[in-house]
């Protein structure tokens, strides 16, 4: 657990230094990828520390008001990273369904920042108020001394409604983007494969259909293009350029 700490916390670090570092990085998808780092590192570097001697010792010794403190900021990261998850998905759905309107907002970092809060805001809505107010609105606690644990825990018809909005639909979510992000691009390359084997073949029947002189005088032009700085060379010193033996620059200077 020690290991995973320091991998969790080192990761995320080095994606945070390297968005400050380097500002060509901040564009609007890598912003989504900044907060779910933000996430990830919290809960390297606050849930798992503390949740370590809990397992080890199997016993809550840090109190009430820190186990709800841990709760909620555990239950927040969790759900966050799940979000962001989403978030990042659907960003890049737009950026291959929507490519010309996704690149004109790619400036609008206000935009970015809004849907960055709104994971937060919504991550804490899910859990948060449960968490601090249960107890109060049931009149008691089920929590026994030594141990630290939601108040709903047990209870089925809450775990099933939020498990359906922080797991079941980000997962049918992150599903139908990715899968659209697929076909999406498997049939904008059928279509370029289709466009150029057309070209290709116009292009192929054009030139059996010429005459012989037109198929030299395409041939010449063809490899002017690729050897023009030899062709401008013999332009300007005639003589120091030779001319082989049935060279195709020798039918295109006639």
């Amino acid at each position: 657990m020690a290991l995973l700490i320091a991998v969790t916390v080192a990761g995320n670090a080095l994606v945070m230094l390297a968005f400050v570092a380097d500002s060509s990085l901040r564009t609007q998808n890598n912003f989504f990828l900044l907060n779910l780092a933000i996430s990830d590192f919290l809960v390297g570097a606050f849930c798992i520390p503390l949740y370590v001697p809990y397992v080890l010792t199997g016993r809550w010794i840090f109190g009430r008001s820190l186990c709800k403190l841990w709760l909620v900021v555990d239950y927040l990261l969790c759900t966050s990273s799940v979000f962001n998850i989403v978030l990042i998905s659907y960003d890049r759905f737009l950026s291959v369904t929507r490519a010309v309107a996704y690149r004109a907002q790619q400036g609008n970092t206000k935009q970015a920042v809004l849907k960055m809060v709104m994971v937060w805001v919504l991550a804490f809505l899910l859990y948060g108020p449960a968490i601090i107010s249960w107890e109060y609105i049931s009149g008691q606690s089920i929590i026994p001394t030594g141990e630290c644990y939601a108040e709903f825990f047990y209870n089925w018809y809450f775990l099933m409604t939020a498990s359906t909005l922080e797991f079941f639909t980000p997962f049918i979510s992150v599903m139908f983007f990715n899968l659209s992000i697929y076909l999406n691009i498997q049939k904008r390359t059928k279509l370029r494969l289709d466009v150029f084997h057309e070209v290709h073949n116009q292009s192929f029947t054009e030139e059996m259909e010429m005459s012989p002189e037109a198929k030299l005088s395409l041939k010449c032009c063809k490899w002017e293009q690729k050897d023009f700085r030899r062709a401008f060379i013999k332009l300007l010193c005639p003589k120091k350029l030779k001319i082989q033996p049935h060279d195709p620059l020798q039918n295109c200077w006639k």
